[in-house]
């Protein structure tokens, strides 16, 4: 594990990844709210038809981002990781970049980040200069670049396995601001467990100019002289070690190497969304995010407009939305028809009505949502059928 330079507290609760939603809500009663005649009958499926969310992929425009169709990157992945104790120093760079069969050298800021307690390492870079660092596939992905450079984060994709990271969700930071986690890659860097933009970095307190990455052929870097140059308290990870390894042993048949896909910008099934668009408001849970979603539009299945005039795959009047649309997966707007943006819009609108407390107020807060208690029991009783469907 890298050392940790920068280390933020973070709040726990209940054991969970903290979330939480901005406090600038708006009071209900003086909003519009979102009233309908009827529901047509293709968005209020019987709850023994609702299809599995875990295989329900939602559909919209596809996210365009910065580099698409430009030139390519040629990746030089890093060989050698080391991370110093204190800033390395202009002169500590030319020699490292010097080393025998170095043929590229970079220094970037490290620090650490603590989420109910688990403790992630991260490398704050500059998009521009750091693409060639990483796997092609990663270099190849304009999302993933865009996402660093709107400020957000990009994870390591074992770190997102490992504990159990949505992707499009938002993550507090103790002192510091709310991480989406935009993208999951496999970035080839042991020990970090994810990448924001130094400028978020520098904001973080990170220590700036300690991490440090050399590129060259592939096991010849010296590990021996790295620690020369960077002292003996410096931690120095070969990144190459398995091909260090191989070229030890007795020649074999090498196996092709499994490819890792990039996940970037939006959550791959309606599962996943409901979940990420939860976390945008404590104590709400992504099961009544789902009801609304099938009583509604049958999870995109008939968007409408409804006799009402009701929009997009949670239905809201456009008046509503003006007020508590957002954009949920960071494309620069904020659209109605995209259940990217409405599954989240439908999560702030709730929790302006205070939904995250539960009991009556959820109630109040879903009657809110279609004046209706009929509607709210129906709400109700699909989201406990959901809670049943997909306990764990």
């Amino acid at each position: 594990m890298l050392m940790v330079i920068a280390v933020l507290a973070v709040t726990a609760a209940a054991g969970g990844i903290v979330v939480i939603m901005d406090e600038d809500l708006v009071g209900s009663t003086q909003e519009p709210v979102r009233t309908r005649t009827r529901q047509p009958e293709a968005a209020a499926p019987r709850q023994s038809a609702a299809p599995r969310l875990d295989q329900l992929v939602p559909t919209a425009e596809p996210v365009r981002d910065f580099g698409a169709g430009g030139p390519g990157v040629t990746a030089t992945p890093p060989r050698v990781l080391a991370v110093a104790r204190g800033t390395v120093p202009k002169e500590t760079r030319l020699k490292l970049g010097g080393l025998a069969h170095v043929q590229k050298a970079a220094v970037v800021d490290a620090g650490a980040v603590k989420v109910s307690g688990t403790g992630l390492n991260l490398l704050a870079v500059d998009p521009a200069d750091f693409r060639s660092w990483t796997p092609q596939p990663v270099a190849d992905q304009p999302a993933v670049w865009s996402a660093l450079a709107r400020g957000e984060l990009v994870a390591e994709t074992k770190t997102v396995r490992k504990y159990g990271l949505i992707l499009g969700a938002m993550y507090q930071v103790d002192g510091g601001p709310r991480l989406r986690v935009a993208a999951s890659a496999p970035l080839g860097l042991h020990g970090v467990d994810g990448l924001i933009s130094a400028d978020l970095g520098r904001s973080l307190g990170f220590a700036q100019g300690v991490a440090v990455l050399l590129h060259g052929k592939e096991g010849k870097i010296s590990e021996s002289g790295v620690r020369r140059l960077l002292g003996k308290d410096a931690q120095v990870v070969l990144l190459d070690s398995a091909a260090r390894a191989a070229k030890r042993q007795q020649p074999q048949q090498q196996q092709p190497a499994r490819q890792q896909e990039v996940s970037v910008g939006r959550p791959g099934s309606y599962l996943e969304l409901y979940k990420a668009a939860a976390t945008r408001c404590p104590g709400l849970s992504w099961t009544v995010l789902a009801a609304i979603g099938q009583v509604e539009s049958g999870h995109g299945r008939n968007n409408g407009p409804s006799s009402a005039g009701a929009l997009g795959p949670m239905q809201f009047m456009p008046a509503t939305w003006k007020h508590y649309g957002v954009d949920g997966d960071g494309d620069g707007k904020k659209d109605i028809w995209s259940p990217y943006d409405a599954v989240p819009g439908a999560a702030n609108y709730l929790c302006a009505n205070k939904a995250g407390q539960g009991g009556e107020r959820l109630r109040k807060a879903i009657w809110f949502y279609n004046h209706s208690w009929d509607y709210v029991n129906k709400v109700m009783s699909i989201a406990e059928a959901y809670a049943r469907a997909y306990a764990s």
